[in-house]
């Protein structure tokens, strides 16, 4: 029997106002639209698109970071929507996150020692003679000495702090993070050592990842299943390497095209203008102001989600234009 999911999303929505109250009210921004999501025990489910899609906001918003309105936001079988003061404190030792801006995340008045029994503190975990052990067990597990525990963050490089970040993270022995761009501001060879790092945690602690990067080949590296997102709403999802090597929407074809390579043998698609305003979306599929394969039936209504083969799923009328429908 397969596991029940760990975390489950439908009908997700977030919205912000935006300019000034004029004489019909305040303008909205729709960020996220009618986002759905399941992420089993020990997955990493890959969350992908460019700069303005959603992608971070998607992630606060399942941790109850930022609010939003939803259908149904459950963690192991627990409503999150309903949780509120100290329940929701509580709940946030199962649920962490690793920000992008490893320069940002840690407080540079405040030694590592700090930094990572301030996370202890906060749920009660490790008191006493046995927090020595468990900071020396975190820095170890990251690939850093406990030398370096009374050491301050600028004495670190970029890479070193974004260990320091995802020791943070397991500090409170989460069973599920969001990895909000964690690589993203890293050097290319650093990428690749935390990305070694990160699954090399996985397997030994069984965490689940939403794991969100805008370079499709990165989350292909270390994700079981990728969703794709373009301005707030789902394009594709689908098992990894079928989603890069065979994509099935005009969009993750884009992303896939976009990547350099020495062995692509076909013409790169290139997406002309910017992404849309979330104030003034295009009508239909959101994507169709820039899709090379829109027809004027694109533009009549909204294409919703659906099966289109083994854990494969797309929204798009188009079913004779790419090789991941076959």
């Amino acid at each position: 029997m397969k596991d029940a999911p760990l975390l489950e999303v439908e009908g997700l929505c977030k919205s912000y106002p935006a300019g000034r109250r004029g004489g019909f009210g305040r303008p909205t921004m729709q960020v996220l639209t009618n986002v759905g999501l399941t992420i089993a025990p020990g997955e990493v489910l890959g969350l992908v698109g460019e700069s303005g899609s959603g992608k971070s906001t998607l992630g606060k918003a399942v941790l109850r970071l930022t609010d939003s309105q939803s259908r149904s936001l459950r963690f192991a079988g627990r409503d999150l929507a309903g949780l509120t003061g100290p329940q929701l404190r509580a709940m946030r030792k199962e649920m962490q996150i690793i920000f992008q801006d490893p320069y940002a995340s840690l407080d540079p008045r405040k030694t590592i020692r700090a930094v990572l029994s301030e996370a202890l503190d906060a749920h009660h975990l490790h008191a006493g003679a046995g927090r020595e052990g468990r900071l020396a067990e975190l820095m170890g597990m990251v690939g850093l000495s406990a030398e370096f525990l009374d050491r301050r963050p600028h004495e670190f490089s970029g890479g070193q702090r974004q260990r320091v970040g995802i020791a943070r993270a397991l500090a409170v022995e989460p069973r599920f993070i969001v990895a909000d761009e964690a690589v993203s501001a890293l050097d290319v060879s650093i990428q690749a050592q935390v990305l070694n790092l990160m699954a090399d945690l996985r397997q030994k602690t069984g965490v689940s990842l939403l794991f969100i990067s805008h370079d499709l080949s990165v989350v292909r590296f270390i994700s079981d299943r990728i969703m794709v997102l373009y301005l707030g709403r789902v394009m594709e999802v689908g098992p990894a390497d079928a989603v890069h090597f065979a994509p099935a929407h005009p969009y993750t074809a884009a992303l896939v095209s976009a990547e350099p390579s020495l062995r692509r043998t076909s013409g790169r698609i290139r997406l002309t203008g910017e992404i849309p305003s979330p104030l003034a979306p295009p009508s239909g599929c959101v994507f169709r102001s820039r899709c090379p394969y829109a027809l004027p039936a694109c533009g009549e209504k909204v294409p919703q989600l659906r099966a289109i083969g083994a854990g494969r799923f797309k929204a798009c009328i188009r079913d004779d234009i790419l090789q991941g429908d076959q």
